[in-house]
């Protein structure tokens, strides 16, 4: 359990039938930097958002806001409004009754995140204990039936964590994600250090219990390639901020944002021989959060920034069909980055 952050909410009214509903929310840590700036976001039943970016971007505190999850000290203010309730005003009692129930986060890192010593189907067992006021025998045999629901057999309930593979363990943090039949689910990193053939695994399976309970999903990543092919929604994050937002195809493949275009540029096309023998990148790295830079805080590796991204911070601005992106120059056509020289290619 973590400790009670400073919160500071505004007074709203419901956003019928909206599942999810993130309003203008800030996220200051107590060393001063600004995780997140001003996000907007919203989730409906069924829907499936992905939200991208490099490491550093306030993925993962965001993700961690939304629940109450961030250490003591931190400054939050704004909405998370979870069925028209605002997290953020909750009292505590109301936060944990939420957690699991209403919500769950599927962590990044699974072999972190499971309880070495504990048995796989205890560890389940023990929110369905908590939550759903279920007797022992029931909560251990909804364990095993959660098991058999994401493709393990039930007998592994009493393995530990280390007996199982990354792959299953990733299943065993998906099916206690589920244990207490919440209508959210935040996966963070969910296909982290698995290989290929189980990250695909893994993501139809997270399609399939999406489609199946009408569950809403967050999905976090810095591979825009997987959240384009699993979501509805793609967000792109930068320095705390939502720079770009749009249906999924459209902003991995028409990318109007000069940081979306190279996070998606970042990834070869199967039988595109240029983007594989001179993959385009970015130079340098995302700013401090702590000591962010004037304007528009993407401007210092923008390859097509303008004087005045430098001294006048850009807001979303619609870039077509239900897409918008933070850029000055949306609106007008955004000239392709220039490829890095890559040593050895062609």
């Amino acid at each position: 359990m973590t400790a009670e952050t400073t919160v500071t909410t505004t007074a709203a009214p419901e956003a019928a039938g909206r599942l999810l509903d993130v309003r203008n929310l800030h996220v200051t840590y107590a060393s001063g930097a600004a995780a997140v700036r001003g996000v907007d976001l919203a989730v409906d039943a069924g829907q499936k958002l992905g939200v991208a970016g490099e490491s550093g971007c306030g993925k993962s505190t965001l993700a961690l806001a939304l629940l109450r999850l961030l250490p003591a000290g931190t400054k939050v203010t704004g909405e998370i409004l979870l069925d028209g309730e605002d997290v953020l005003a909750m009292k505590w009692g109301r936060v944990r009754a939420v957690r699991w129930a209403g919500a769950s986060i599927v962590f990044q890192g699974a072999m972190h995140s499971l309880n070495a010593v504990h048995r796989i189907g205890d560890q389940i067992a023990e929110p369905i204990l908590l939550h759903k006021k279920a007797t022992p025998a029931g909560a251990k045999k909804k364990a095993r039936e959660l098991l058999e629901h994401v493709g393990l057999p039930g007998a592994r309930a009493d393995a530990y964590p280390h007996e199982l593979s990354g792959g299953q363990r990733q299943r065993v943090m998906i099916a206690m994600a589920l244990a207490c039949d919440p209508r959210l689910i935040i996966a963070d990193e969910p296909t982290t250090a698995l290989d290929v053939m189980i990250q695909a695994q893994i993501l139809r399976l997270i399609e399939q219990l999406v489609a199946e309970q009408d569950l809403g999903l967050i999905m976090i990543s810095h591979d825009l390639a997987v959240l384009s092919d699993t979501c509805d929604r793609l967000a792109v994050m930068y320095a705390g901020r939502v720079v770009e937002e749009g249906p999924a195809e459209d902003v991995y493949e028409r990318a109007q944002h000069p940081y979306g275009k190279a996070l998606s540029a970042a990834f070869p096309r199967i039988g595109d021989p240029s983007s594989r023998f001179a993959p385009r990148g970015l130079p340098g790295d995302p700013p401090d959060p702590s000591a962010l830079p004037s304007g528009c805080t993407f401007h210092p590796r923008c390859p097509v920034a303008l004087d005045v991204c430098a001294t006048e911070d850009q807001s979303l601005r619609a870039a077509g069909a239900e897409h918008s992106a933070a850029c000055v120059h949306v609106g007008a056509p955004v000239p392709e980055p220039s490829a890095p020289a890559v040593e050895g290619a062609p």
